[in-house]
């Protein structure tokens, strides 16, 4: 079934409703009647009857794309840019095929970070054990050991990942423009010690099972004033990036629950676990903060959750730490204005 034909049924009984309406009650009794099977028909289903199977190429080369020595994603053969509307008609299965490309693009940039960059892959929690979920931050060698500088790196809401600020740019535009890939270098070149922060990296997703639902929702030896706020923050993230979840794993059907990552179950845990773990442990006097759209209300939350702590980590081996923040949208210059005078910035 095409999506042009299921948009002719759909307009072919909303034309009936309309002309149902204007009877008398035994029209609005049918026009009642064909809103209750409007309101039964799920669209993405009959979407899928039709649609070819959801299996892509887990490399840039088998989508045939690479890219090129100015970092521009380019089709191999043809040297043209990404086509979003690979077939006509088929919007769900097009995102899906974008949405592959764009988790692999999220691999190929861990491994710039690490090949380019010279950052090392740290695992979240430090002490995590072999079988709980993990996450990780990138960081330079020097990244707790530089006395002088250390810049922060916080990108915004959404699908990307550490040393992304937009996949979209990445994918459309160029390496340089959606990658933090150009910060880093730039503050490597002028002796900043460098952290970059995933703090998307919430959990992980395995195929659902009595197990691993029994082990998702075990308690946990916290106190439960602290689990409650926890529990509070993950739903308001989960309820947050439901609609950039929707498609984080096109070619997985199944049902899937979410196991999530221990001190790190939301952007704003994150920064307040690598603030507690490496930013307050860093030898640095300067530290620089990068922040982008939501990365900048997780570094907020920090500074509002933990502010007796954040001060007390200000003074830092008898001398004062400055901090500087570069703040993007959504923060209003109002609020910015209030959190640098909080910190004499």
């Amino acid at each position: 079934m095409s999506f042009s034909f299921i948009t002719l049924i759909l307009l072919t009984i909303w034309i009936n409703m309309a002309q149902l309406q204007q009877g008398g009650p035994d029209e609005k009794e049918k026009t009642t009647a064909l809103k209750d099977l409007l309101s039964r028909i799920d669209l993405d289903e009959l979407m899928k009857k039709d649609e070819p199977p959801l299996e892509f190429p887990d490399t840039l080369e088998g989508f045939e794309y690479a890219f090129n020595e100015k970092g521009q994603l380019r089709h191999i053969k043809t040297g043209e840019p990404f086509v979003f509307n690979y077939r006509e008609d088929l919007h769900r299965w097009n995102q899906k095929r974008y949405e592959a490309l764009g988790e692999i693009i999220t691999k190929y940039v861990y491994e710039l970070l690490e090949k380019e960059c010279h950052l090392k892959k740290v695992t979240l929690p430090v002490d995590a054990t072999e079988s709980e979920p993990k996450s990780f931050i990138f960081m330079s060698e020097d990244a707790l050991t530089n006395p002088d500088k250390l810049m922060v790196l916080i990108h915004g809401s959404g699908v990307v990942r550490a040393g992304q600020w937009a996949r979209r740019l990445i994918i459309n535009e160029d390496l340089d423009s959606g990658t933090q890939i150009p910060y880093i270098k730039r503050a490597i070149e002028e002796g900043y010690g460098v952290i970059v922060l995933n703090p998307n990296e919430n959990y992980i997703e395995v195929e659902k099972t009595k197990a691993q639902v029994q082990l998702s929702s075990d308690s946990s030896d916290e106190p439960a004033e602290k689990r409650e706020r926890k529990d509070k923050i993950q739903k308001e993230t989960k309820k947050r990036r439901d609609f950039y979840e929707k498609y984080r794993n096109p070619q997985k059907e199944k049902e899937t629950v979410q196991l999530y990552i221990r001190d790190n179950g939301s952007p704003e845990e994150h920064a307040v676990y690598v603030w507690d773990h490496f930013i307050a442990e860093s030898a640095a006097e300067n530290v620089y903060f990068v922040a982008h759209s939501y990365g900048g209300l997780a570094f907020v939350e920090l500074e509002v959750t933990s502010k007796q702590e954040v001060k007390k980590e200000l003074c830092h081996r008898d001398k004062m730490v400055s901090v500087r923040v570069s703040f993007c949208s959504p923060l209003s210059p109002q609020e910015v204005h209030a959190w640098e005078e909080e910190y004499n910035i």
